[in-house]
């Protein structure tokens, strides 16, 4: 009876650590995302100065601009596997942007779109490191959720899976050119 008891109270208790273990990794996975939404807001704060100094210079690039505007409007806007989906096209009118500035050496030389630009790609790859440290504690996270035990309470509890920040289009994979 005794021996019956304590292997009870074991079960009870490893059930209990696999609960808690799950836990923290779930609140490690919120924090993860926190810290690329942290990122984006600085990159979303920067544009609209960014897109100001290149009017100035390239007003014929209207249609650009507003693509740009757009795209971190429904950047700020989504939520999850919107949001993620939204922030490829955000880059990709980044990108058309830089490559537009090419034309314009005035603007290419102006000491505040030098300034921004180098800002904004300190801050792409802040954004980058946060989204690979995301990616990595998902990966443990969704890796816990499928290893036994922790299944038994995974699924007991209902825990879901997280999505990993995926890039879904194949020309956003390529590094941001910016030549000076």
């Amino acid at each position: 009876m005794t021996i019956f008891l304590l292997v009870i109270v074991l079960l009870i208790l490893l059930g209990i650590g696999l609960y808690n273990s799950l836990i923290q990794k779930k609140f490690r996975v919120k924090e993860a995302w926190s810290d690329i939404e942290v990122q984006l807001k600085r990159r979303y704060d920067l544009i609209p100065n960014l897109v100001e100094t290149v009017k100035g210079y390239a007003g014929h690039e209207k249609d650009l601009l507003e693509k740009i505007t757009l795209a971190r409007s429904q950047a700020m806007q989504g939520n999850g596997l919107e949001k993620m989906k939204a922030e490829d096209k955000l880059s990709g009118a980044l990108k058309s942007l830089f490559a537009v500035a090419e034309n314009y050496p005035d603007l290419k030389a102006n000491s505040n779109f030098i300034e921004l630009q180098q800002e904004l790609v300190d801050t792409e790859d802040k954004i980058q490191a946060a989204r690979r440290f995301y990616n990595g504690v998902v990966r443990d996270y969704n890796t816990a959720l499928k290893v036994f035990p922790s299944v038994l309470i995974a699924k007991l509890l209902h825990f879901k899976e997280e999505p990993l920040f995926e890039i879904a289009n194949e020309a956003e994979r390529e590094a941001v050119k910016v030549q000076f």
